[in-house]
């Protein structure tokens, strides 16, 4: 399954795990997992892109709605587990500004 979304043990973080290419045709699974996130009282999301191979301007977009949402409810958002193609990524958008990446 390329996208997968766990909650914690005690339900305070969600982990989003991006399994291929992180695009356009994750969108409504993307944005379905956050929304549960948001509905559910969490604090923290967790992107887990260990196994994302590709990311693309559709994916930089997606994250920035999730910060946007998540933000106006006082979650925080992090990345972490990328390759070096994406890291490469997400520092040329500048975005390491925006989220911590581990």
């Amino acid at each position: 399954m390329p996208l997968t979304s766990q909650p914690s043990q005690d339900g305070s973080t969600v982990t989003i795990s991006i399994d291929g290419n992180f695009d356009y045709t994750l969108y409504k699974g993307f944005r379905d997992a956050y929304q549960e996130g948001l509905n559910s009282g969490i604090t923290k999301f967790i992107l887990n892109l260990s196994k994302t191979e590709y990311m693309d301007s559709s994916a930089l977009g997606m994250l920035l709605v999730l910060k946007d949402r998540a933000g106006h409810e006082n979650i925080t958002v992090s990345i972490k587990n990328c390759n070096k193609e994406i890291k490469k990524i997400l520092a040329i958008s500048n975005f390491e500004k925006l989220f911590p990446i581990e």
